[in-house]
Formats: structure tokens, C-alpha cells, sequence
């Protein structure tokens, strides 16, 4: 039996590339072998929601120091208390909001990744909606004017370049630079139980990662204010007065079910999981699966030479021209993968070895990826075959450096 993968040790890679591509049938037995064997290492708990008591839950600890001031929200639709949201539960509690500030994707949650969105009123209670996704991503002083204190209640993913943890940290900097005061009602990290891949360059800061923290950092958004305030993240070494409602009964160990998909392309549990991993595709030619019944959980391309499994991307309300629109793209449905079964506790670059090399173009990376990364490195290595063992290695050095400082901010027993 013939494997083939990346390996250091490989003395003919031109011969390695066309042996790959030559025979369809040897690259699906490949990638089965790959989904099913490469990733066996130890299974993640899985846990209900309704284990762990939320920050937004334990009013006692928090509506106190609501009296008698002014509240803005910053929130979509993941901030809820069982199935209602936030914003209906502190308004039924005479809680003065006077505003409402939603992230990417809005308020409602309802627009396409990347979209602008604008500032509205919101139907059900009237409050004004500020976006800070659209003409400004930071609040600004005129938008805080009439504010005492902004809550923030969103549920991560914990990924470095899932960007509702940038307009946390730009909101807690708006907060400080206008002494003002900013609120997390902490929740779990689903993909909180591990960390992993490469640490930020500075010269690769923007929306998609402010800080040089891991592409998984293994840290709620709790913990992840304290630390960006407390070692001089926000811009100038400004702090703000940042409370915390910690989380009662979490277990960073597990991954959690959450009850409200995060942003409207991770439908569930797996897509989750499998976001940190294929989020990196977003800087590629390749398919995540929008426009399909499963985004973040079927990649795939018209000229993947694998037939075996395809899927066709369509218009759809949440992602009206997906890429490859009306085209059949063959693939891999990730939903199946050992991966989530047998979590490795570590992002799968596997997934873009295979896809990189069945495709070999050279148009297959586009400027987002290093943004996505946080570095030109990984992609001269993919480019290069660089042993996967060895790139991981790569950034052992710079996640030591980072464990030292998370170490400090930690609410919660670590894994």
C-alpha cells in the first residue's frame, strides 16, 4: 500500500505532484486515509449549553451596577438569557438602555460576512441600532455621549480572526478614551479546550486580529478584556473600567452546544469546531460550502480532481452570490471527518495540503490569506511543502511566549 503525504524526507516532488494527480481514485483513497487516520489523537466533550451558568444570567451580580445609569448594549443575536434576548430581558427589568450596538453581521444577525452594515432602529423596542460594522467600527464620542456604561453579551468562537473579538476591544478603548464604563457578561469558548497556530506579526494587525495572540487563543472573551486591557493592548496603553461577570461551572476542556449559531454561516456544532481550521480557506480559491446546506463543513472547487463527493453553491438569503455560484465543486465533506470525533486539539492544515496540491495554481492564495494567518509565513511553507510537523514546530517558540502572559488573565481552571 502506497500513502502519500507531505513529507520532508520526499526526494522528487514534481514526481510526488504528478503521481498525486494522476489517478482520481488513489486521491480520494488518500484523503479517506487522511480524514479517517491522521487526526486520531482523543475525544472532546461535547457539553450542553445549559451546564454552565453565563454571565448574563446572574443578574444579581451585575443589575446593581446598572442603577441608576445609562446603558448601551453592544449585542446581537447570541446575546440571549434562555431564548430571549438580552436587550428585552434588562428592558422588562427597568434597566435604562438607551442604545443598542451590534458587530459584523448586525444586530439581528442577518447580513453576509463582510457585508457593511447600517445603523437603524430596531423594530421590536424601538432603540436605536448603532453599527459598528459599517461607517465606523469603533464607537465614537458623540455615540457614547449619552452613555454611563456599555454591556457587551456575544458569543465567540475563540479564533483570532472572528472579528467580534476586535469590536470587543475597540469598544473597551472608545469606553476609556471617554471615561466610560464597559461590562463583559462572559460565555464559553467552544473552541476554548486548546491553543494553536501562529501568533500575529505586528505588520499583520487589522480587523481580522489587533493582538499577537495564536489563531486559537484558549480564552473566553472575559478573559481576553482583561488581558488586552491590562497589558496596554488598547491604542495609547489606555485602560478602561472593565468589569467581568464570570462564567459559574465552565469547563475549558469541553466544547459546548451552543444555542444560537454564532454568525449566520456556522449553523452548528460542527461548522464551530472546523471554523478555526478552515477559516483560513477564506484567503483561497476555494468553496466553504456558502450557498450549501453546510457552510464551514464541505470545501471544494470546480477543478478538484477528486469526484467523489461534490456539492453546488446557490443564492440563498444569507449568502445571495457564493463563490461558484450555479457550479458543481468537487471536494470534502468535512462533516464526516474523524476530526470531530477524535479532536486532535490542533487546527488541520491538512485540508489545504490536499487542496493546494490536487489544484497546484498559482492564483490559489490571495492577499487575505496572511491577513487570515497573521503572517507571510505560513504560506510560503504550504507553498514550499514544508513538512506539516515542522510548521507547527514553526510556532511553538511565539505560543510559549503568549501561554506566559494568558496565564495572568485566566478565570478559569486551564486545560
Amino acid at each position: 500500500m502506497m500513502i502519500i503525504r507531505y513529507t520532508k524526507n520526499m526526494k522528487n516532488k514534481n514526481q510526488h505532484i504528478n503521481l498525486f494527480c494522476k489517478n482520481t481514485n488513489l486521491i480520494g483513497f488518500v484523503v479517506t486515509l487522511l480524514l479517517l487516520f491522521s487526526t486520531l489523537k482523543g475525544q472532546v466533550q461535547i457539553k450542553e449549553y445549559n451546564t454552565v451558568t453565563i454571565g448574563a444570567q446572574q443578574f444579581e451580580n451585575y443589575l446593581p451596577k446598572l442603577k441608576n445609569k445609562r446603558v448601551a448594549i453592544l449585542t446581537n443575536i447570541t446575546g440571549v438569557i434562555g431564548s430571549t434576548s438580552i436587550v428585552d430581558t434588562l428592558l422588562k427589568l427597568n434597566v435604562s438602555i438607551k442604545k443598542i450596538f451590534g458587530p459584523e453581521h448586525g444586530f439581528r444577525s442577518n447580513t453576509e460576512a463582510g457585508d457593511k452594515v447600517s445603523s437603524s432602529v430596531d423594530n421590536k423596542t424601538g432603540l436605536p441600532i448603532i453599527s459598528l460594522y459599517g461607517n465606523n467600527k469603533k464607537p465614537t464620542k458623540e455615540q457614547l455621549a449619552d452613555v454611563d456604561i456599555l454591556l457587551y453579551d456575544i458569543q465567540d468562537v475563540g479564533v483570532r480572526f472572528y472579528t467580534y473579538i476586535s469590536t470587543m476591544c475597540y469598544a473597551m478603548e472608545a469606553c476609556a478614551e471617554n471615561d466610560k464604563e464597559f461590562m463583559v457578561l462572559d460565555r464559553p469558548n467552544p473552541n476554548g479546550f486548546y491553543m494553536d497556530g501562529p501568533v500575529l506579526k505586528n505588520e499583520f494587525k487589522s480587523f481580522l486580529g489587533l493582538h499577537n495572540v495564536p489563531l486559537v487563543y484558549g480564552m473566553t472573551c472575559g478573559e481576553y478584556a482583561q488581558m488586552a486591557n491590562a497589558e496596554g493592548w488598547l491604542k495609547n496603553n489606555i485602560k478602561c473600567k472593565l468589569t467581568i461577570v464570570p462564567l459559574k461551572n465552565y469547563d475549558r476542556k469541553a466544547s459546548y452546544n451552543l444555542p444560537v449559531k454564532p454568525s449566520p454561516n456556522i449553523p452548528n456544532s460542527n461548522a464551530v469546531l472546523l471554523y478555526p481550521s478552515l477559516g483560513l480557506f477564506e484567503g483561497t480559491i476555494i468553496s466553504l460550502g456558502r450557498g450549501t446546506q453546510n457552510p464551514f463543513q464541505v470545501i471544494g472547487h470546480p477543478n478538484y480532481r477528486d469526484t467523489m463527493f461534490k456539492f453546488m453553491p446557490l443564492p440563498t438569503a444569507l449568502s445571495k452570490e457564493p463563490k461558484y455560484v450555479n457550479q458543481i465543486c468537487y471536494g470534502l465533506n468535512l462533516s464526516e471527518s474523524s476530526y470531530l470525533k477524535q479532536h486532535p486539539k490542533k487546527i488541520n492544515l491538512q485540508w489545504l495540503c490536499i487542496m493546494l496540491l490536487s489544484l497546484n495554481k498559482e492564483n490559489f492564495f490571495d492577499k487575505n490569506f496572511n491577513y487570515h494567518a497573521g503572517n507571510t509565513d505560513l504560506q510560503a511553507q504550504l507553498k514550499s511543502k514544508i513538512a506539516l510537523e515542522d510548521i507547527e514546530k514553526s510556532w511553538h517558540v511565539d505560543i510559549e511566549k503568549f501561554k506566559k502572559i494568558r496565564k495572568k488573565y485566566l478565570l478559569y481552571k486551564d486545560f
